[in-house]
């Protein structure tokens, strides 16, 4: 078996999923209605399921430590893309200056989309894939 996605329930999907797209490389394979969308990843590997369903209560993601929650995107340069985001309105978690190499090699970055989701930037020394 395999996962087919994994999904966010949020106030603003379309939104949300126009700001993805444009800032982090997102594309919508599928729209189902006005509040539902499926996107994936630029290289198709991974597939989000971005909707709302007034039915269902809408998680307080900002208030999640990113040790919690977050979702993670692989960057040539985590603090060039960090400040990109940042100028887009996201909110970083830390400073700029504070964005430097592990022991191990790897450079992290957490930047909070404007709904609070933690978006993990990671160059790592060694991939994991």
């Amino acid at each position: 078996m395999s996962i087919e996605h994994m999904a966010l329930q949020v106030a603003q999907p379309a939104e949300m999923v126009h700001w993805w797209c444009k800032n982090l490389g997102m594309k919508v394979l599928r729209q189902m209605g006005p509040e539902a969308f499926f996107m994936a990843d630029e290289g198709d590997r991974v597939v989000l399921e971005v909707y709302h369903n007034p039915a269902v209560g809408v998680p307080e993601y900002g208030a999640w430590e990113a040790g919690r929650f977050h979702v993670a995107f692989a960057s040539d340069d985590v603090k060039a893309d960090a400040a990109r985001l940042v100028g887009a309105g996201g909110r970083l978690e830390g400073a700029l200056d504070e964005i430097k190499p592990t022991e191990a090699g790897d450079v992290f970055a957490i930047v909070r989309d404007p709904w609070g989701i933690a978006v993990q930037l990671v160059c790592r020394a060694k991939p994991l894939g």
